[in-house]
Parts: structure tokens; C-alpha cells; sequence
């Protein structure tokens, strides 16, 4: 079975995450102090015991998810896994391209840390909003969205009938009710720090891409598809410019696990905490089977999926 392996982004920390597997795998507390180090922050002692609401800042949730996901895929590598494709979702697509190979680990920690402190800077605490969208179709939440005045469009397109639209906290909320006016099961406002892939960080992308300029990248070893189109980049001004772009456009994620399939793929390991990217590919594509790793027992399951012949 061709193997795909998957990074989860926002929302995917909790505070303790991966204590059970720090315990276990020496690699893993290595990676953390690695990163605690290029950053200058304890992300190790905010990951294991918070407080939440400093693990919860954008600018330290970037560097700890991504730290936590490229250390479960260390694990999984040493174990022999040799994935055909790799996809992440919003921040997860850095540490896709991690473990491709296309971004050295410590550049990737000071990256995303800049990321967040710069995507929060974009919008003040309070001004900006997100708001899940079930049981509507695309075409309805469009249209909610641009029939709202203010800054609100759809922000992830995670599964059908799951979208999450983002903006202005006035004008998220004002979509919200248009698109249960228009038949939405549900309307749920997020408890997000930043509106991601919206508009309004339209306003960093300069001063990141000047960052990301600096920064050494080479093409994946391993095809990453990437959120905001769902396909691979064949060159690295390409792949460059989709990193800027994602910051402001939606994360195509339905997508981008179709892109993963067409590309062989039939396993899906979902490398990082929670399991939230594996519920969404039960709702994307049923045919596909998908593990999540956030814990010792589901590492240790994937481990032994791998050595029983999936690749």
C-alpha cells in the first residue's frame, strides 16, 4: 500500500502532548531542546506543563506543533517508513517540508516562530475571528461570505461539509448567521488567537517573504502537496511563493488529500498530536485508512503497521 503521511496544524496542541512518547523515545526530548534552543524559549516545558495560555500563543503553538510532528516522524522514519507523498495542514505544511527535507529543522523553528509573532501583529486579539461551517456546501458559504459586509471568506476547506470562514470579528459572525439562515447544521465560532488564511494577513506577507528569502530551501526529497492549490511545486520560486500565499489564501485541504491519492497513496499517518486530520479523511475519502500518532499506543501502532509491510 502506498503510504501518504499527513502534519496537523493549529489546534492540534494540548498541554502535555507527547509526554508518554518523550518517556519512550530519546529523539523526541532531543528535538525539543534542539528547538527550544534555536528560539530561545523552553518549548519543551510549555508543550509538557503550559500553562495553556502560553502554549496557546500563536507564536509558540508554531514552533512546538511543529517541533512535536517532525519528532513523531523521526520516530516513524527510524522505524522505516517511506511515505510516497507528505501533506500539512497550514502550519503543518513546514513540517512536511521538514521531513522531505526541503527545510533544515532549526531554520524551520525560527520561521514559523516568526510566522506567528507576525500573523498576530497582523490582527489585534479580539479583532479577528473564525467560525467552523457544517453541513452547508462551498458554493452556499461563498456565498454568505461575500454577500457580508466587511473582511470574511472561507479560510479552510477541510472536508466536505466542514469549511471554516475567517475575517473580522463583526463580519464572521454576521457570515455565521447567513450561513445557518442558509441551512447550516451548525455555525461555531473558534477560540482562535489569529483569523488565518484570510485577507487580513495580506498585510505580512512582504516582511515574510523577505524572511523566507533568507531562508535555505531545496526541493522535497519527498513530493509535499501543498494547501493552497493541492499540488506539488516543481521549482522552488513556486514552492516559495505558495508558502506567502497560504498565509492570506485558504487551505485547500480536500484537496489536497484527493492530490495524495492520485498520487498512490491508499495509509495515511497523521504525524503530530490529536487526531483531527485523521477525522477529516474519514469524511474526505472512506477508502482511505488513516492512524494517528499523537500517543505511545497509536505511535506504537503505526510502527508495527509499518513493519508488517505497508509502505
Amino acid at each position: 500500500m502506498g503510504l501518504g503521511v499527513v502534519f496537523p496544524g493549529q489546534g492540534a496542541q494540548s498541554v502535555g502532548m507527547l509526554a508518554d512518547i518523550i518517556a519512550e523515545h530519546e529523539v523526541v526530548g532531543r528535538l525539543f531542546d534542539e528547538a527550544s534552543e534555536a528560539i530561545s524559549f523552553d518549548l519543551r516545558q510549555a508543550s509538557l506543563e503550559g500553562p495553556e495560555d502560553v502554549l496557546n500563543r500563536t507564536d509558540i503553538t508554531q514552533p512546538a506543533l511543529l517541533t512535536a510532528s517532525v519528532a513523531i516522524w523521526r520516530v516513524l522514519e527510524a522505524a522505516g517508513a517511506q511515505p510516497v507523498a507528505m501533506a500539512g495542514h497550514s502550519l503543518g505544511e513546514y513540517s512536511a517540508l521538514v521531513a522531505a527535507g526541503s527545510l533544515a529543522f532549526d531554520e524551520a523553528v525560527r520561521l514559523v516562530n516568526l510566522r506567528g509573532q507576525l500573523m498576530q501583529r497582523a490582527v489585534p486579539i479580539g479583532e479577528g475571528a473564525m467560525a467552523a461551517i457544517l453541513g452547508l456546501d462551498d458554493d452556499a458559504i461563498h456565498a454568505a461570505c461575500e454577500q457580508t459586509e466587511g473582511v470574511v471568506s472561507p479560510a479552510n476547506f477541510n472536508a466536505p461539509g466542514q469549511v471554516v470562514i475567517a475575517g473580522s470579528s463583526a463580519a464572521v459572525q454576521a457570515a455565521a448567521d447567513a450561513c445557518k439562515a442558509a441551512g447550516a447544521k451548525r455555525a461555531v465560532l473558534l477560540d482562535v488567537s489569529v483569523p488565518s488564511h484570510c485577507a487580513l494577513m495580506a498585510s505580512i506577507s512582504e516582511e515574510f517573504a523577505g524572511a523566507l528569502a533568507e531562508c535555505t530551501i531545496s526541493l522535497p526529497q519527498i513530493p509535499v502537496v501543498q494547501n493552497v492549490d493541492g499540488a506539488t511545486s516543481k521549482d522552488l520560486e513556486t514552492l516559495r511563493a505558495k508558502l506567502v500565499d497560504q498565509l492570506a489564501s485558504p487551505v485547500r485541504w480536500t484537496d489536497c488529500v484527493a492530490a495524495l491519492t492520485g498520487a498512490g497513496v491508499s495509509q495515511l499517518i497523521e504525524c503530530g498530536p490529536g487526531n483531527v486530520l485523521s477525522g477529516l479523511t474519514k469524511r474526505i475519502d472512506r477508502s482511505l485508512k488513516s492512524q494517528a500518532t499523537g500517543t505511545l499506543p497509536g505511535l506504537q501502532a503505526a510502527i508495527e503497521s509499518l513493519r508488517g509491510g505497508a509502505s
